[in-house]
């Protein structure tokens, strides 16, 4: 296996990052030259396709919210790349459209380290041998990333794209469209974009979280990196908790308890109802004795998707957020398939009723028939994401639910925005 030190060489080395604060060195709105004295300067040229061995030791995972083994969508991106006698150089995309409502992460990472990104699509590109990068931002944060990829010569061939302001914009094949100059809605799932991507490119699209961390990986090595969280989630991740009277962005270990995360942004988790985590296609958890982690038993574990932490306070209905974000997401189909355009609309439809308390028992089972008919029939992941978070409310709120159908529920129907 190649070595961190083989891979990418500091130049001017300063000592590696200490405990869980890794991401956000520089301070706030920081330029390249607080950049460079937080990290150290890096020689991107000596990144050798070897890197990719490096990034599997790690056990880094994707930040966007599948969770993915990062090193298979670069390997997979790598070897596309080099089959055929005319093959075409791989394209690498820093995905930062973070089309979630409740999620600030990414916005936040690109506003006040935008170095740490622009170094992982660097090294990114450099292990799959190519110069085409692109970074895919909103309109909230293009004037930092445009700042930052003014001030160093090493990034002027990265193109920043701006991305539009609708939940499935993020989305990667999404991305790839509204790159080439389409609409950014998905693309068939059936397609791999690691073999036939931008403009039939091999493509590479990262979650412009996981980029920085590729890009300290690459200065302080497998050991550093695996020193916070634990052999299941190694490293850390941006969280972004939100609801409740608070809304703000912490880097965790990975695998932390969520009654953790929770007191470290000072909320008293016995005082909450319930939490949504892992934004809107994420998963309603109660009681909150879980850790956050991609890879383990749903018992005892909740999966971070996105990063979103969104705490439900005692005087709120779960049922009624639930059926107001139902109501969002139908409305955010792309409206390529039946499943999506009216299996999501039916399924908010029902939420709002039974929300408004209609006393109706066959409710309850005609979401979960649709719920039925929806899974797996998607062009796209959006209406298994929503089913996903709908089920988890009818388990987790099953209390509130028989208030709702004995007209009794009393909780304030306040929402998440």
């Amino acid at each position: 296996m190649t070595t961190p030190s083989a891979a990418l060489r500091n130049v001017h080395p300063v000592p590696p990052p200490a405990g869980a604060a890794r991401l956000f060195l520089a301070g706030s709105r920081a330029g390249y030259s607080q950049h460079l004295q937080a990290y150290g300067s890096i020689d991107v040229g000596a990144v050798a396709p070897g890197f990719l061995d490096v990034v599997e030791a790690s056990g880094l995972t994707g930040r966007g919210g599948a969770a993915f083994a990062s090193w298979r969508k670069m390997a997979a991106a790598a070897q596309a790349g080099g089959r055929g006698l005319f093959s075409a150089r791989p394209v690498v995309i820093a995905n930062g459209a973070e089309g979630e409502p409740l999620s600030h992460k990414d916005a936040a990472l690109l506003a006040h380290a935008p170095h740490v990104v622009l170094d992982g699509v660097l090294v990114a590109a450099a292990a799959l041998q190519t110069s085409h990068a692109y970074i895919y931002v909103t309109a909230e944060t293009m004037p930092s990333v445009q700042s930052a990829l003014a001030e160093r010569t090493d990034a002027r061939h990265i193109r920043p794209v701006e991305a539009d302001d609708t939940f499935i914009s993020g989305e990667a094949s999404a991305v790839v469209n509204k790159i080439q100059g389409g609409p950014s809605l998905p693309l068939d799932k059936l397609r791999r974009l690691s073999d036939a991507g931008l403009r039939g490119r091999p493509t590479l699209v990262l979650n412009v979280e996981t980029l920085a961390h590729i890009g300290l990986l690459a200065r302080f090595g497998v050991d550093w990196f695996r020193s916070v969280g634990t052999a299941r989630d190694p490293g850390t991740r941006l969280v972004t908790v939100a609801g409740a009277g608070t809304d703000q962005v912490l880097e965790v270990p990975g695998d932390a308890s969520l009654h953790g995360i929770l007191r470290s942004s000072g909320i008293h988790p016995e005082e909450l109802s319930a939490v949504l985590v892992g934004g809107y296609h994420g998963r309603w958890v109660r009681p909150l004795d879980y850790r956050l982690s991609p890879a383990g038993s749903p018992e005892t574990l909740v999966r971070p998707g996105v990063g979103v932490i969104y705490v439900l306070s005692p005087d709120q209905c779960g049922l009624a957020v639930t059926a107001q974000i139902t109501e969002y997401l139908a409305g955010q189909s792309a409206r390529q398939c039946g499943p999506c355009m009216f299996g999501l609309r039916a399924m908010a439809d029902v939420l709002n009723r039974l929300a408004d308390g209609e006393r109706d028992p066959r409710l309850v089972a005609e979401l979960e028939r649709l719920g039925r008919i929806v899974s797996g029939r998607g062009s796209c992941h959006h209406p298994d994401g929503t089913v996903r978070m709908v089920s988890s409310a009818l388990e987790t709120f099953s209390d509130d639910v028989r208030e709702h159908l004995i007209g009794r529920c009393t909780r304030i129907q306040r929402g998440t925005r």
